[in-house]
């Protein structure tokens, strides 16, 4: 169903929204970020989530932080911005507004 054209810009937008959700909680690397992703509707690969953080820091919504690893090279850690932090509350409270709208065309 999700593979449909006509969800994929659903799709995409709101997995915007929960990587600003999912930096919101902590510093994240990339793996971290495919791990809490992985087995639910918006599990995704490296090949799309990099672009999109790459935007998202033009955006000036998220940033990173270089730190060392044990495991090989030094690895990039997100974290949300001020402008990042207000663009989650907007969406939040956004979100809430759609799902009354669309419990409230259900009854």
């Amino acid at each position: 169903m999700a593979s449909d054209v006509k969800f994929l810009a659903i799709r995409k937008g709101l997995l915007e929204f929960l990587l600003l959700k999912i930096v919101s909680a902590d510093k994240v690397y990339v793996a971290d970020i495919l791990g809490r992703l992985e087995g639910t509707e918006f599990a995704t690969q490296e090949g799309t989530l990099y672009p999109l953080l790459s935007k998202m820091r033009r955006e000036s919504l998220v940033d990173y932080e270089w730190r060392e690893s044990e495991a090989g090279p030094p690895r990039k850690y997100y974290r949300l911005t001020a402008k990042g932090r207000a663009q989650l509350a907007e969406l939040n409270d956004y979100w809430r507004h759609i799902n009354r709208t669309i419990q409230q065309l259900e009854q």
